[in-house]
């Protein structure tokens, strides 16, 4: 059934960067705390680093609570499921963090995203995640359902914003600069694109 992997290399990396879709969970340390899932898509917005990294990019959006978890704490687990194939799901549980544009990693890092154009999508960061354990299980329960395209609404939403009226709109958001929860969350205002 379950098994543990030391790396994301061969077969298991080959699923991960097929999936269409996976899953983001995150939680503050406070026991009574609100915990965040969050689904992630667009074809190139992921990128598996080396055999213990893996990163996102994290568009524009009506809250931030990943960033926000991960700069209290840094847990994060991603999830991939199989909606198609042999049954299977993945975990990957570690240590995550948000790379803003203005951190001299971020330039490099977007270099692993040659697969998708970030200007309209207005990319806040990039989410790095370093492996502390790395699952799959059976999937047996999880069905089949078929993936037939990205939607392109984030994309034709987001490409009208310039980085001035991108703050407004985080801005106007009460969960972008703190979470639900009221911890630090997007550091406004965002530093210059250069992409």
């Amino acid at each position: 059934m379950g098994k543990t992997y030391e790396r994301i290399d061969g077969r298991l990396r080959t699923f991960i960067e097929a999936q269409p879709l996976f899953f983001t969970a995150t939680a503050p340390l406070s026991g009574d705390g609100t915990i965040n899932l969050s689904p992630k898509g667009l074809k190139g917005s992921f990128a598996v680093v080396d055999e213990r990294t893996v990163a996102y990019l994290d568009f524009a959006g009506s809250n931030a609570e990943t960033i926000a978890h991960l700069r209290q704490n840094g847990r994060i687990t991603l999830m991939w499921c199989a909606f198609q194939g042999p049954p299977n799901i993945v975990r990957v549980h570690g240590d995550g963090e948000p790379v803003f544009r203005d951190d001299p990693r971020f330039t490099e890092l977007l270099t692993h995203f040659p697969d998708i154009d970030p200007s309209p999508h207005g990319l806040r960061a990039i989410i790095v995640v370093t492996a502390r354990l790395i699952r799959d299980t059976c999937g047996y329960a999880v069905p089949f359902m078929a993936y037939e395209e990205d939607r392109d609404l984030h994309g034709r939403r987001f490409a009208r914003e310039d980085d001035a009226s991108l703050n407004d709109y985080f801005r106007g958001k009460a969960h972008i600069e703190s979470s639900l929860d009221g911890l630090p969350g997007l550091p406004l205002p965002l530093p210059p694109s250069t992409f």
